[in-house]
């Protein structure tokens, strides 16, 4: 498993391990998510990307149980976790309505807790979620600069950001930001020609791919893209997930697919992607189909 550096002191996994739907797993056991966490080192996967909505505000709790079980773990691992969505559930359940939250006091106020829930001392990679519209980036940028210098926090970086509202924070911070999680997939690829992944390629920034599978909608498509990618993934030996993976992993930007199951089979099978091999043709052949016609 190759790593990619994301900053002089902050490398991470060339494929990444989403922990959004371990929360909604029917085992939430410390020995349970222990198990996934293995399958991911095993195969040299040694991030994790959280994020304190998940799981209904409970997801980071239950990474947290695995860990005080097994403190070794930590030492091995880079987590990430985001902040600034306030949605009427969980702790929020009486919020009267969903908002995004990036003042001062609720970065802190989140990265507190974050810390708390997973009973860790610091956060590798700390995100803001979604663009808030009404963000004062002096403020926002400031927090995250303090979050930082406390020692709570070692990295910044964004989700879901357009390349405007990048540029925006970037100027409210002396913090430098070092990644992007955009959605990504053969199902979701407007990122690859509107120009964000062009902005962060050009600036060096790897950007990680959630839903990379495109919800799973990938596995079970009965369409063009489903038969190209089952013949695809018959000559390479690997399932379609490793062939969706393989198509982004390709790609010059370095995108980090970000990777999400419960099911301990298929996560130790997340490193089949490595073996596609995914020369140019094959590439655009897989293009093509998503696109549903040929390039121009």
């Amino acid at each position: 498993m190759d790593r990619i550096s994301l900053s002089p002191t902050l490398d991470v996994s060339r494929i990444i391990y989403g922990m959004w739907r371990i929360g909604d797993d029917r085992d939430t056991s410390a020995a349970h998510v222990t198990a996934k966490i293995e399958a991911c080192l095993d195969q040299g996967i040694t991030t994790f990307d959280q994020a304190d909505i998940y799981g209904d505000y409970t997801a980071e709790a239950v990474l947290g149980r695995a860990l005080k079980a097994t403190p070794a773990l930590r030492s091995k691992m880079q987590i990430v976790t985001k902040c600034d969505i306030v949605a009427p559930c969980g702790k929020y359940a009486d919020v009267p309505v969903k908002y995004y939250d990036t003042s001062a006091a609720h970065i802190d106020a989140s990265v507190t807790a974050s810390l708390t829930d997973m009973g860790i001392e610091h956060i590798d990679l700390l995100l803001i979620h979604r663009p808030d519209p009404l963000m004062d980036h002096h403020e926002t940028g400031a927090a995250l600069d303090a979050v930082v210098a406390s020692g709570k926090v070692g990295h910044i970086g964004v989700s879901n950001f357009r390349p405007w509202d990048w540029e925006l924070l970037q100027s409210g911070m002396k913090t430098r930001l070092v990644s992007n999680q955009l959605e990504v997939s053969l199902g979701a690829h407007d990122a690859l020609t509107n120009g964000d992944i062009v902005f962060h390629q050009q600036h060096a920034q790897p950007v990680m791919a959630w839903s990379p599978l495109g919800g799973g909608a990938l596995m079970t498509a009965d369409s063009d893209i489903g038969r190209v990618l089952d013949a695809i993934a018959a000559q390479n030996g690997v399932d379609r997930a490793a062939v969706a993976v393989a198509w982004l992993l390709a790609h010059p930007a370095k995108i980090l697919p970000v990777m999400g199951t419960n099911n301990l089979s298929r996560i130790a099978g997340i490193s089949d992607a490595l073996k596609v091999t995914m020369d140019r043709q094959t590439w655009y052949r897989l293009y093509t189909a998503a696109l549903g016609r040929e390039v121009a």
